[in-house]
């Protein structure tokens, strides 16, 4: 049996463009630290085919251009990768959408004789901000998000009421620490007017909401926590439609000291990094429109 073979979908363009942006327009400085990267979407079927790079933009160029928009400034992620978007699909009529991806990394000024430091930073380890624009035609679809964010709780969560089998050897608890990992990313609704958004205050406002939401209630279980913390930032932000995440649940294990004659209150624990429960759902609004090609390309859950 013979079959005819053809292209499928394809994209192509620069990955991981480490760009750090220094605004010295005073004595204080400012610090911005991407890695940024750039994939078109179109007619490149010449290109795969035939081996006609005419509607080949080197790979080169895009990382070239986004050293350039950085020089104009980056404000915050979103806006650069709008930025982005909006010169290729607009300079090469072959071009008819891509995905542009953005790591956002923070620094802190040091702290030096009681002052923060004008020219000084320390890298901020908390958490990895992360953004993606997919341009589709005419339709964009936006999707911001965080990754790292280590968090813990030492009470006020247990695990009890669940099934047991033969293999089941975990012991019901009320009282346990609960630690995770959080990985979120929330998506806009399309058709948003972005163009006077205040991107870096809607992020800080949501991680704050994900850290409050995690805080609050009782926790029966990491599942009800991650719904918790999607539902507090969907009340409080009517222009994102859903929020993925992806949540490893961090063991911590009350250790055995009674060989040694020690009883353990629930204070001494082994913190196990593997295996680990991984949970994984999607937060949305009941009436929010499916947009499967916005998460198309993300590695993972989220």
């Amino acid at each position: 049996m013979s079959s005819k073979i053809i292209l499928g979908e394809n994209q192509f363009g620069k990955a991981e463009v480490r760009v750090v942006k220094i605004t010295r327009d005073s004595d204080r400085h400012e610090i911005e630290d991407l890695n940024v990267t750039s994939q078109l979407r179109g007619d490149f079927s010449a290109a795969h085919l035939e081996g006609d790079n005419a509607h080949v933009v080197p790979t080169d160029t895009q990382k070239n251009t986004v050293y350039a928009f950085a020089r104009e400034g980056i404000g915050s992620p979103e806006a650069l990768l709008l930025r982005l978007g909006d010169h290729f699909t607009s300079s090469f009529d072959w071009v008819s959408g891509g995905r542009w991806e953005a790591e956002a990394y923070s620094w802190d000024r040091i702290q030096s004789h009681g002052a923060a430091h004008d020219h000084s930073f320390v890298r901020n380890g908390q958490e990895v901000r992360t953004a993606v624009l997919v341009r589709d035609g005419e339709t964009s679809h936006l999707v911001s998000g965080l990754r790292d964010l280590t968090v813990l709780k030492t009470t006020q969560s247990g695990f009890v009421g669940y099934p047991k089998d033969k293999y089941t050897t975990l012991q019901e608890t009320t009282d346990r620490i609960l630690a995770t990992d959080v990985a979120a990313r929330w998506r806009f609704k399309t058709g948003t007017d972005f163009s006077s958004f205040d991107f870096n205050k809607s992020y800080d406002d949501v991680k704050g909401l994900l850290l409050e939401g995690f805080t609050e209630n009782y926790s029966h279980a990491l599942q009800q926590t991650l719904f918790d913390m999607g539902k507090k930032v969907l009340e409080a932000h009517s222009e994102i439609d859903e929020i993925k995440f992806s949540m490893p649940n961090k063991h911590h294990f009350l250790v055995d000291l009674s060989p040694f004659g020690l009883d353990n209150p629930n204070e001494v624990f082994f913190a196990a990094d593997r295996p680990y429960g991984l949970i994984e759902a999607t937060v949305q609004r009941e009436e929010s429109a499916p947009a499967a090609i916005a998460w198309s390309g993300i590695a993972g859950f989220c």
